[in-house]
């Protein structure tokens, strides 16, 4: 039988998966193969950019380095998800196994009637022919039907596998994404960190960091409450993410009233640049009465500018960013100031 395309594809996928970990000094175990799994099949974009620059560099992935990898990369959806979704594959491989033994019956059975018509051949006995081709003819007919539904079973298992790996990426995507203004959390926000630092000997820009703080946000809190704050912040979250158009540039709440843009591939002109556009259009944004429709405030933002360098680690690129930030703050805010 010749297998569908798409089971020559996955059997393919199983064996580079399987060369792969042999290259590296990480035991063969389910979390190895997992991470290894998810990087080459390409279903996980974030933990694909993450090996890909660590690769690139030289490195050997060892127990350590792949346990930090399905931490943070393969294990980030929530609990009860990521157990449904294992339960749904797990049910998914039986069904496709059991439809698989079932061929393997009838292609047995297929087998026997076929040794016992060949016996009858061997002795010439044509008037004791009849049994045993009508027996091999329902055999293969048994097989064929085998065949056709382990096929569609194929076909079938493989949609749900589809089905679950986008539920499974989406709820890690979601478990990323600050559910007010639809940037980046924290947690994104150190994932994309980590790539930009890890791609920047790469390039010959290799990246910025932009800081971007609401001026004044306690007063708007505490002048027309938390509701209207966040919604300050949605519509700075709605500008950011517009702002981050350049190949690989991505927004982020860095905590409270504070965010960040991550701009890869980019120098300092570049992304001074991307920083006023930011704070001349944080300018125009209008926050309304929605009963009157009434213009209650403005804000502006101030900025703050650093661009990687080679000994810049996570917490040593935020600080700087960080200080230049609060340097225009102390200069009285609303401008850029870069480190």
């Amino acid at each position: 039988m010749r297998y569908p395309e798409s089971r020559q594809r996955s059997a393919e996928l199983l064996r580079l998966v399987v060369a792969r970990m042999g290259e590296h000094d990480a035991a063969l175990n389910p979390l190895t193969y997992a991470v290894w799994y998810e990087h080459l099949a390409g279903i996980n974009a974030r933990l694909s950019r993450a090996m890909d620059a660590l690769l690139v560099n030289g490195k050997r992935f060892d127990d350590a380095a792949i346990e930090a990898l399905h931490a943070q990369y393969v294990a980030a959806a929530d609990e009860a998800t990521a157990e449904r979704v294992s339960r749904d594959f797990v049910r998914v491989m039986h069904e496709l196994a059991d439809t698989a033994a079932r061929t393997g019956s009838s292609a047995a059975e297929l087998g026997s009637k076929l040794g016992a018509l060949d016996q009858v051949l061997q002795k010439g006995d044509e008037a004791s022919l009849g049994a045993p081709v009508g027996e091999a003819l329902a055999s293969t007919g048994k097989l064929r039907s085998a065949v056709d539904a382990l096929q569609t079973q194929v076909a079938a298992s493989e949609r749900e596998i589809d089905r679950l790996r986008a539920e499974l990426e989406r709820t890690r995507e979601e478990a990323a994404v600050c559910p007010l203004t639809r940037v980046l959390n924290r947690k994104g926000f150190d994932q994309q960190l980590q790539a930009l630092l890890a791609k920047a000997a790469e390039s010959p820009k290799p990246g910025c960091l932009i800081m971007v703080d609401v001026d004044h946000f306690k007063q708007v809190n505490d002048t027309h409450g938390h509701v209207l704050g966040d919604r300050v912040l949605t519509g700075l979250g709605e500008l950011l993410r517009s702002a981050a158009t350049d190949a690989g540039a991505v927004a982020a709440r860095y905590g409270g009233e504070e965010f960040a843009l991550l701009v890869p591939n980019c120098g300092l002109g570049a992304a001074v640049k991307l920083a006023e556009s930011v704070r001349e259009q944080a300018k125009q944004l209008r926050v309304r009465q929605r009963s009157s429709d009434r213009q209650i405030l403005t804000i502006t933002v101030s900025a703050g500018v650093a661009e990687v360098c080679a000994s810049d680690d996570e917490a040593s690129l935020v600080a700087r960013a960080d200080a230049a930030l609060y340097q225009s703050k102390r200069n009285g805010r609303d401008r850029v100031t870069t480190a």
